[in-house]
């Protein structure tokens, strides 16, 4: 599948992704990329989140290819398995997924927490680094396989964010496209 054959939604995690993240690099690269907004991205609520994913999905006139980061993740796990499915998702590009289940985690998102182990009704592609400060590169790729997902790895390179010194993400660029060789429109 080409770019320009699906509509690329692009879910941030908490606190939103800043002007130089790759996130929102790459939705101002991409002409049908387009971010999903929160009403709230430092209070998150699980609900809000997967009812702004699912309703952005529906607004798509397009395949939907969703590209996920951090918390959104977990947001488009638990859609995916209560919403997701016969939708016109085609595929999902999951980076850095944080392990919730840890004892250090903000409280304010305890309610993502019991993500679904079910695998994902589309093909999708988790990437993770060996030195992620959410979770482990063990725990990422077990993620990976209860999600169905092919697992890609990143390296020594923290939680893959601006903070980590991943701006533009050329890398990322790459797997994205390797995901999208695999999706049929």
């Amino acid at each position: 599948m080409k770019i320009a054959e699906a509509d690329i939604l692009i879910a941030p995690g908490l606190g939103n992704s800043g002007p130089e993240h790759w996130q929102r690099r790459w939705s101002e690269r991409m002409a049908t990329a387009r971010t999903i907004e929160q009403d709230d991205w430092n209070n998150p609520r699980l609900a809000d989140w997967v009812d702004r994913i699912h309703q952005e999905i529906l607004l798509s006139t397009r395949p939907v290819v969703l590209i996920g980061h951090s918390l959104a993740v977990a947001a488009i796990v638990h859609t995916a398995q209560l919403r997701l499915k016969d939708t016109k998702v085609r595929g999902a590009f999951l980076v850095s997924p944080p392990d919730l289940e840890r004892d250090d985690m903000p409280e304010e998102i305890h309610a993502f927490r019991n993500v679904p182990t079910d695998p994902l009704p589309f093909p999708s592609m988790v990437v993770g680094s060996t030195s992620d400060p959410y979770a482990s590169y063990e725990r990422i790729q077990g993620f990976a396989a209860d999600w169905g997902s092919a697992f890609q790895p990143a390296g020594d390179a923290g939680h893959i964010n601006a903070a980590s010194g991943h701006g533009p993400w050329p890398e990322g660029l790459l797997m994205f496209a390797e995901l999208m060789k695999r999706l049929k429109a």
